[in-house]
């Protein structure tokens, strides 16, 4: 064997296979080392995933409670982006738009909603399909405009009756006494090419109001139902954009701008309009109307801190005489101040009634204001039109702090 060579092989194969051994022990240690360095990343990711988690749920979780507490006071901000989720999850088609929000006005009891409509387009300008047998084809029967025009008004009416019943559905508290609903929707306008955002729709509803309705009678009808019930304003023509004048600018209930909050130094500087006496909020009123173009004359004091006025407008169209009380109330207006509004300007022979207040006003109040040339503008009205104008002024009722 040795002659043979056999003992060099056997010691140069035991070399090799000891060499491949420890080169296969070292790469498997290796192999072994990158393993436990990749479970240990992966084991320092899942726990940051799962930090995350715990950080985003305990987020979610206390802007829920945020959120239910809020509710429970009647919170602004609260019951707004309360009913932002209810209105967000109301299903409709695909092809519909999505944007819609709503601003709680709590001196009120009111909830605005402003609902961004599916364009006219959305009703096929097909009727029909009709078979041709002499020819052998099949040709589209076009609605006729009138018709195009008709079912639309049908379709923003039932959103906004929709709308109603979800609102008063999810306010259990009850919190909710009047909802206003303005409908809008993204054009384009078909003489200037300009993009442009009308109304078509604008109403104002109570919760008893809402409540005498049977919506799943066969014979009810959407647009007589808004019209006539709750003295609806929809557009005449709605397929060719003609706008409508809402009853209230969602920007009067925008919480964003009728309660800002001064985040930086927690000290809201604006006049506090609750600590004017009756006589310098007379003043206030006037210059507010004058700053918003009026002609405004004062013409009779009341001994109960509200001043009326007379602003007129100039506009050739929209313009007239306006009857304006201002009550600088903390308490809810009664609905007979409102009744006693409408007695002056039939006896004044004026164009419109505007009633402005510090606080708000019941449902009783809008119901009977719905269908007549009366604005009822409430506190949060008021702020809103004066930051419309760069007015600084707050509401805050004496003794209590603004959050």
């Amino acid at each position: 064997m040795k002659r043979l060579g056999g003992a060099q092989r056997y010691e140069a194969a035991l070399r090799q296979a000891e060499a491949d051994f420890a080169r296969a022990q070292a790469d498997h240690q290796r192999r072994e080392t990158q393993r436990q360095k990749q479970v240990i990343d992966a084991r320092r990711s899942h726990q940051q995933t799962v930090d995350e988690a715990e950080r985003s749920a305990a987020t979610y979780n206390a802007h829920l409670d945020a959120v239910e507490t809020g509710l429970q006071s009647g919170d602004r901000h609260a019951v707004s982006k309360y009913m932002d989720l209810v209105l967000r999850a109301s299903p409709y088609p695909h092809d519909f738009p999505v944007e819609r929000k709503s601003g709680y006005v709590p001196e009120s009891s009111l909830l605005a909603v402003e609902w961004y409509l599916p364009p006219p387009d959305v009703v096929p300008e097909t009727r029909l399909y009709k078979h041709i047998k002499t020819r052998k084809v099949v040709e589209p029967v076009p609605r006729q405009t009138q018709e195009i025009g008709q079912i639309y008004q049908r379709v923003i009416a039932q959103i906004a009756l929709r709308t109603l019943r979800e609102v008063f559905d999810a306010d259990p508290g009850r919190l909710i006494t009047t909802i206003v609903f303005n409908g809008r929707v993204h054009a384009v306008d078909p003489v200037t090419g300009q993009r442009i955002e009308p109304h078509l729709i604008t109403m104002r509803a109570t919760r008893d109001q809402f409540a005498a309705l049977v919506l799943d009678e066969p014979k009810f009808k959407p647009v007589e139902c808004i019209r006539r019930h709750f003295f609806a304003d929809v557009s005449p023509h709605p397929d060719e954009l003609i706008p409508v004048e809402p009853v209230m600018p969602f920007s009067m209930a925008d919480p964003r701008i009728v309660d800002p909050v001064d985040i930086i130094s927690g000290i809201d500087k604006r006049p506090n309009l609750l600590d004017l006496t009756p006589k310098e909020f007379e003043a206030f009123i006037q210059n507010l109307f004058t700053k918003m173009g009026f002609d405004t004359k004062l013409y009779q004091a009341r001994g109960d801190g509200g001043v009326d006025c007379v602003a007129y407008d100039p506009h050739p169209i929209k313009g007239g005489k306006f009857i304006v009380q201002a009550k600088l109330y903390t308490k809810t207006v009664e609905p007979t101040h409102v009744r006693d509004l409408w007695g002056t300007v039939q006896h004044e022979g004026a164009t419109k009634g505007i009633m402005i207040t510090t606080s708000g006003y019941g449902p009783d109040s809008y119901k009977f204001a719905n269908g007549k040339p009366l604005n009822l503008i409430d506190g949060a009205g008021l702020l809103s039109l004066c930051h419309q104008h760069d007015i600084p002024a707050r509401i805050v009722p004496r003794g209590k702090k603004k959050p």
